[in-house]
């Protein structure tokens, strides 16, 4: 796995050794960012179930401003703050090293208004409505915030509407999807 594109441009991430993490691959991610990039330049962009943190370094090699990159297994944290060092692009990136929840409870004292929110969540465990549901009441996100979420390709996002959310766009790989969603009805 590697940067894709920036300014830290084919360095090589390290990943998490086991099977509680599932990295996105650098095609899928390319093709994320080639959605995106128009929106990264000065972004502040939040990372949630970082894994390797693979996302939210590419995030700050394109340009954004800051990365929050929250993550719950030890070694995953310290395998980003290892491809953080290694990009050198820790000046720029908070990582959180607590549950999502517990992390977006945190950051609501810090007056962040992400422009981005990443989440890559455990398949099938209902983390993403759990943490819309949380964005829903947060100043963290508002109107013109884009939510990505990476999904197993049949989790069903019939709930969005009723929780707050407008679905923007579903990108479908073979085994997977990224669904962009936004708060309101802004984007119909």
């Amino acid at each position: 796995m590697r940067v894709i594109a920036g300014s830290a441009r084919r360095l090589l991430l390290k990943t998490v050794d086991g099977l509680d993490t599932r990295p996105t691959t650098d095609r899928i991610k390319e093709t994320l960012f080639n959605m995106l990039q128009p929106s990264i330049p000065d972004c502040i962009f939040l990372d949630l179930f970082s894994g390797s943190g693979a996302i939210g370094i590419e995030a700050l090699s394109r340009g954004a401003s800051l990365a929050v990159l929250v993550e719950n297994n030890p070694k995953a944290v310290d395998c980003i703050r290892e491809n953080l060092s290694r990009t050198k692009l820790e000046d720029r990136a908070v990582v959180m090293g607590n549950d999502v929840i517990s992390s977006l409870r945190k950051l609501e004292g810090k007056n962040y208004v992400f422009d981005i929110i990443f989440m890559d969540p455990p398949y099938n465990k209902g983390w993403e409505q759990q943490v819309l549901t949380y964005l829903s009441g947060s100043p963290m996100a508002d109107e013109n915030t884009t939510i990505i979420i990476e999904a197993a390709k049949e989790t069903d996002f019939a709930w969005l509407t009723a929780a707050g959310y407008d679905l923007i766009k579903s990108k479908e790989y073979k085994t997977n999807k990224h669904v962009f969603v936004a708060k309101g009805e802004k984007h119909e």
